[in-house]
């Protein structure tokens, strides 16, 4: 347990239905003639990276536009981007999208102001000073990008993944908007919404949480808990919308501050290695690490059962933490997310290969509930497999 509790967060967060209408607000604060808006090109073909451009330019701004994010993005797609924004200096970046997109904003907005490339900083603590102001929109609930001090690449040569990770990279301002995430399918949901639940579940586990992450984390767990299911199968209900944007705002706050541990190490050599999207990765493994980390903390992992709405008054602590596996379990299969690791192309002679790449990853074990070992980790893979 950390004995000084804090919170890093962007210097503004706005929430709510037709929050996206106040961005020029936010972007004229900055002083921004000039805007960069990052995009994709599925948010430009149904209309919503057109709707935030002209939201820009009805507030004053000039906008110039990337809409070329690759999913899961390779150090090399912010290339292309960065070119565009040095011949243009914007003064805002605008980050329109999902964690891919968030991504390669924070990443530009800050080579704007260091010098180098991605690869100079990828890693803890190298940033050196803040980039140019940021402001980004979510269009799903689940990767917490938005928030978070981390800005994860894949590196083709390295077949992995790897992250900025500064304070400096924080964006200034975030508008989080529950409509916004209305067009996102249901696949996309599940996979990002259960991925908020690993951010909410580890960061409430993890031996860095601290009394003011935990508030988030409990109530990031019962917001998911009751309005996945529905955003999934109801993608238009916008209060079961607005409930997972608030979920996944708030695990975002908590693992920007008390950080993930063994499901996120383990997902990064499926990502890197056989390119599973991040957060089907971390779904798929959610219930197998749950289960090996609940002996760890046996109190928080009954807690864990109740806030996610499970009956536990007749049951023992350490069967109401069971509980909140097979309750993780079930919710996974209902949603569609891949029960094992074969059912994603993986091989059983890979699992020595993702043993090696979770062990790199010391800054995420090291925050485990439950001390963790390489032959643990194996044991893990194969369960899972």
């Amino acid at each position: 347990m950390i004995n000084t509790a804090y919170l890093k967060i962007p210097k503004e967060i706005r929430f709510g239905i037709d929050a996206a209408e106040t961005l020029s607000d936010i972007v004229n604060t900055h002083g921004a003639g000039k805007v960069l808006l990052i995009s994709d090109q599925i948010l430009e073909s149904i209309g919503i990276a057109p709707q935030i451009k002209q939201c820009l330019q009805e507030g004053g701004s000039e906008v110039e536009v990337f809409l070329d994010v690759e999913p899961e993005p390779s150090i090399d797609n912010v290339i292309p981007c960065l070119s565009i924004a040095r011949s243009n200096m914007p003064d805002v970046i605008v980050g329109l999208g999902g964690g891919s997109v968030l991504d390669i904003s924070k990443a530009v907005a800050m080579l704007l102001k260091n010098s180098g490339s991605v690869e100079d900083y990828l890693g803890t603590g190298l940033v050196k000073q803040r980039g140019i102001p940021t402001v980004l929109l979510p269009t799903t609930s689940g990767t917490g990008a938005e928030i978070t001090p981390n800005a994860l690449f894949y590196i083709p040569q390295l077949k992995a993944k790897k992250a900025i990770v500064s304070e400096h990279i924080i964006p200034d301002a975030v508008v989080i908007d529950p409509k916004l995430t209305i067009s996102a399918p249901p696949g996309l949901t599940a996979a990002t919404g259960l991925d908020a639940l690993c951010h909410a579940i580890e960061s409430y586990t993890g031996l860095n949480a601290t009394p003011l992450t935990e508030i988030f984390s409990r109530e990031a767990i019962r917001q998911i808990g009751k309005n996945l299911r529905t955003a999934v199968f109801h993608g238009e209900n916008i209060e079961a919308r607005k409930g997972m944007a608030l979920g996944s705002l708030y695990a975002a706050i908590a693992i920007a501050n008390a950080g993930t541990n063994a499901v996120h190490a383990l997902a990064y050599p499926l990502q890197g290695i056989n390119r599973i999207q991040h957060g089907v990765a971390n779904s798929l493994l959610l219930p197998y690490v749950m289960s090996f980390n609940m002996i760890g903390d046996v109190e928080k992992f009954s807690k864990i059962a109740e806030l996610l709405g499970v009956p536990i008054s007749h049951l023992s602590k350490r069967a109401a933490a069971e509980s909140a596996v097979a309750f993780c379990k079930k919710l996974s299969e209902d949603i569609g997310i891949p029960q094992h690791m074969r059912d994603v192309g993986v091989k059983e002679n890979q699992i020595g290969e993702f043993v090696g790449g979770a062990l790199d990853v010391q800054r995420l074990l090291m925050n485990n509930p439950r001390t963790i070992t390489k032959e643990d980790i194996e044991n893990i893979y194969r369960m899972a497999l």
